[in-house]
C-alpha cells in the first residue's frame, strides 16, 4: 500500500510502498480517506515531541478519517505503530474510534479534529469552563488558536480575548467570537500594562498555544493584577514560541494562578478521542470553521514541506487505494 514513511528521525517523510497492517483480534481495519498534518505529527517526525517513541521506519500521522469493513465512517486516533494515518490502510483499537456525524464530510472532520480537541479538552477536561467566564486565547491567529476562539464561544464563554502577532489576522478573529484583540510583539512594557488591565477586569482561563516570552508576560501581568477572588486557570497547550520559560517561584506564591497542561498524558487518549467526538458533533451546528487545503495523497512529497500554520493540509486518500 502507499504510505508516507519516515526512515530517519529528523528527515522529511516520503511517499513509498509498505505492506499493509494485519489486524489483531478485536482491532478495526480501516480504509483511510483523509488525514491531516498536525504539529504533533511534525514534532514526532523530528523526534522533538514528548510522546515520540517510534521504531524506524514508521508511517506518519496520529489520526484520520476512514471506513470500517461495514462501510461506517469513523474518526480514528493513534493507529497501531508503526502504521500511522497517512497510509491507505490502518488498524486501530475500537476505543480509539468515534463515528463521523452524517452532516460532516471526511475532509472537514480530518481538518478540525486535532486542533479542535486541543482547545475543547483544555476548556472542559482541564479548566472546567463555566458559562459566562472570560477566556484568553494566547496565539489565536493560527489555525488551532482561531478554532479555539470558536470552541470557547460554543462552550459558553462570556468574553473571549485573543492575542497574536499578525494584526490582520487579529482583526479577522473578532468575526468568529473574540471581543478583544491584543497584538503581541509590541513594546513589552506597553503590552504588560494592556494585559494587566484585562486581568484586572477579570480573566478566568488562559489557553496558551505559544509559551515562551508571551506566556511569561501573561503570567507576570496576571500576578500583578491580582485575582480579586477569581483564580486564574492557565492551561498550556502548545509551545510555538519556545519550549521553556523563566518562572519565578514568588510569582506563583503571590498569586492564585493554577498552572496546568493539556495533552497526551495529562488527559488519557481514550478521553481525548471521546472529546474529539464532541468536537465533530459540534462542528456543523456550532459553525466551527477552519482553513484547510485538500491535497491528493499522490502529491504528499510536494505538500509536506509547504504546510504552515495559516491553513491545515488534509490529504485525500479516496483515489487509487488498493488492497495490495
Amino acid at each position: 500500500m502507499k504510505a508516507a514513511i519516515v526512515s530517519v528521525i529528523g528527515c522529511e517523510p516520503a511517499l513509498g510502498e509498505i505492506a499493509p497492517p494485519i489486524p489483531f483480534f478485536g482491532e478495526n481495519w480501516i480504509k483511510v480517506t483523509a488525514a491531516a498534518i498536525s504539529r504533533v505529527t511534525k514534532a514526532r517526525v523530528s523526534g522533538a515531541h514528548y510522546s515520540a517513541n517510534e521504531v524506524l521506519p514508521f508511517v506518519v500521522g496520529i489520526d484520520g478519517v476512514g471506513r470500517l469493513d461495514d462501510g461506517r465512517r469513523v474518526y480514528f486516533g493513534l493507529p497501531r505503530s508503526p502504521f500511522g494515518s497517512m497510509a491507505e490502510f490502518v488498524v486501530s483499537a475500537p476505543r480509539f474510534c468515534v463515528p463521523i456525524p452524517d452532516d460532516l464530510d471526511d475532509f472537514t472532520a480530518a481538518a478540525v479534529a486535532n486542533p479542535g480537541v486541543s482547545s475543547w479538552a483544555a476548556l472542559t477536561a482541564r479548566a472546567h469552563l463555566q458559562p459566562g467566564e472570560t477566556v484568553l486565547i494566547n496565539g489565536a491567529t493560527g489555525t488551532a488558536g482561531r478554532l479555539a476562539v470558536q470552541v470557547a464561544k460554543w462552550l459558553g464563554a462570556g468574553k473571549i480575548i485573543a492575542t497574536g502577532r499578525n494584526p490582520i489576522a487579529l482583526g479577522e478573529i473578532k468575526h468568529v467570537g473574540a471581543v478583544t484583540a491584543i497584538q503581541l510583539g509590541t513594546d513589552p512594557a506597553s503590552l504588560e500594562r494592556r494585559l494587566v488591565d484585562e486581568f484586572e477586569e477579570g480573566v478566568d482561563i488562559v489557553i496558551d498555544y505559544l509559551w515562551g516570552k508571551s506566556a511569561e508576560c501573561l503570567l507576570s501581568a496576571a500576578a500583578k493584577a491580582g485575582c480579586n477572588g477569581r483564580p486564574l486557570r492557565f492551561v498550556q497547550v502548545g509551545s510555538v514560541s519556545g519550549s521553556q520559560i523563566a518562572l519565578p517561584g514568588a510569582l506563583l506564591r503571590a498569586s492564585a494562578i493554577e498552572l496546568m497542561g493539556c495533552g497526551i498524558g495529562s488527559v488519557t487518549v481514550e478521553k481525548l478521542v471521546e472529546l474529539t467526538g464532541d468536537v465533530l458533533r459540534a462542528t456543523t451546528p456550532g459553525k466551527l470553521d477552519i482553513n484547510f487545503r485538500k491535497i491528493p495523497f499522490a502529491d504528499f512529497d510536494r505538500a509536506w514541506p509547504k504546510d504552515d500554520s495559516t491553513s491545515r493540509t488534509v490529504f485525500d486518500l479516496t483515489q487509487g487505494a488498493t488492497w495490495a
